[in-house]
């Protein structure tokens, strides 16, 4: 009897439902299940930003090399060391002011990944440079669903004057598709839930939201009777992946009502309110999950998170502090203030360490998810205080496929262009690019 693959591009169908799938074996000719070693599988790539620089004395290791210790701050990533490497000595030039004046937020974000200079102006005539992400989207965006996706936790507007004249889709957006044409974020969880799983009819989409709700269903009792047909195809090891696959679809629906719940209003014509739960680690979780989930069914490989806008000014009170995060940034060495920026330095990578910790769970053949991703950490600012845009704090993690050696703080020459380690990432996801904003060469000693 001969053997005919599953197409890659399986979908679970249903009512208003497109249900992508996990890769599985049975999506591979009888020889790649025969030696999964072998087997070559979707390479990713991710970017997260973070907000107000970092109290860089409980960030940057004392030791170069593999033996250094984890600073405080990076304590979180103990158990996924391996995958992680801390890089010193990388610099933004195009969000110094370069004659511009102030406004090293907004320009810290705009730079962050396309190495370009904002132009200032708080009117519709922006202009910054195609970012790493998009670049990447453009040549590998068409082997999924979507070429990209852009998350963060935290609104922003898309015009205004967000910093010293500068407009809000600066400080709002790392992601750009053009010089002009910043790529918006989502923040609310149920509606990146109800993208990835969306039917091509967006006013059946809804219809089918709203019957769900009414319900209570899952969105896999919409898929129910194509996932028993498929399932009489797989073998145990499909049928084990299958299922953790559902189990972390179902348990993310679980959090998204209770986040519903959690911020239900009772006041006549009140705006029904949206998936965001109001505890803040929690929403930056659930996205994670969701990311986990877009890469884990191959729907995209490419995806940009923002924790928050660069300037942002939330409170932590989940950890005890309920000072501004941008007032505390200008501590002026008080050690009151930098004790708490260190916290919240600390809060925000131990939400890194659950996103690493989730795609390390994920098999592929021999390897992990995290095994076959490249995840870039950091913000365009280094000491919130100073406002300097060099000696930036950045992690690199995962391994790209092999390409990548973790475990190791590799220190670079003072102000080496951050774009020189995007132009070494593009190369190990196969995506030419001879230059980017302004680099100047390519990073050595990553593998």
């Amino acid at each position: 009897m001969s053997w005919t693959p599953l197409p890659r591009r399986t979908f679970l169908r249903g009512l208003g439902t497109a249900m992508a799938l996990p890769l599985l074996d049975a999506m591979e000719p009888l020889t790649a299940q025969a030696a999964p070693a072998a087997k070559k599988y979707p390479q990713r790539m991710a970017f997260l930003f973070v907000p107000n620089g970092k109290n860089m004395a409980h960030w940057t290791p004392e030791q170069a090399g593999a033996a250094f210790e984890l600073p405080t701050t990076l304590q979180p990533l103990q158990n996924v060391r391996e995958y992680v490497t801390v890089l010193s000595g990388l610099a933004h030039d195009k969000a110094r002011a370069n004659g511009d004046g102030p406004g090293d937020h907004a320009r810290s974000v705009a730079a962050f990944l396309t190495g370009c200079q904002p132009r200032k102006t708080a009117g519709a005539d922006i202009k910054a440079g195609i970012s790493v992400d998009q670049f990447a989207a453009q040549q590998l965006g068409k082997a999924t669903r979507f070429p990209s996706l852009e998350i963060g936790c935290e609104r922003g507007a898309q015009a205004g004057n967000c910093d010293s004249g500068y407009s809000c889709a600066y400080s709002s957006n790392i992601s750009w598709a053009s010089e002009s044409l910043p790529m918006a974020k989502e923040v609310d969880p149920r509606l990146v839930f109800e993208r990835i799983f969306a039917g091509a009819d967006r006013r059946e989409n809804t219809e089918t939201r709203a019957r769900r709700e009414r319900y209570r269903q899952s969105i896999l009792d919409m898929v129910t009777e194509d996932a028993n047909r498929l399932k009489g195809q797989l073998g145990t090891r499909d049928l084990r992946k299958l299922d953790e696959y559902f189990t972390g679809i179902r348990e993310i629906e679980k959090r998204l009502q209770l986040a519903a719940k959690s911020q239900e209003v009772t006041v006549p014509g009140a705006r029904k309110p949206d998936g965001i739960p109001a505890d803040f680690g929690e929403h930056i979780r659930l996205m994670a999950d969701m990311l986990v989930l877009a890469f884990q069914a191959d729907l995209t490989r490419i995806s940009t998170f923002m924790f928050a806008n660069d300037g942002s000014n939330r409170p932590y009170r989940m950890i005890g502090i309920s000072d501004g995060h941008h007032d505390l940034s200008h501590h002026g060495g008080d050690a009151e203030k930098l004790d708490k920026i260190r916290q919240i330095n600390t809060f925000h990578v131990q939400q890194l360490a659950y996103l690493l910790e989730r795609l390390k769970s994920v098999r592929e053949g021999e390897g992990t998810l995290l095994d076959n991703t490249l995840l870039v950490y950091g913000c365009g600012i280094g000491d919130g205080n100073r406002h300097n845009h060099d000696d930036l704090p950045v992690l690199l993690c995962g391994r790209g496929g092999g390409t990548v050696k973790g475990g190791r703080h590799i220190q670079y020459p003072f102000d080496t262009p951050m774009n020189n380690l995007y132009l070494s990432l593009l190369d190990r996801v196969g995506v030419q690019c001879h230059s980017l904003g302004d680099s100047t060469g390519r990073l050595t000693d990553l593998a």
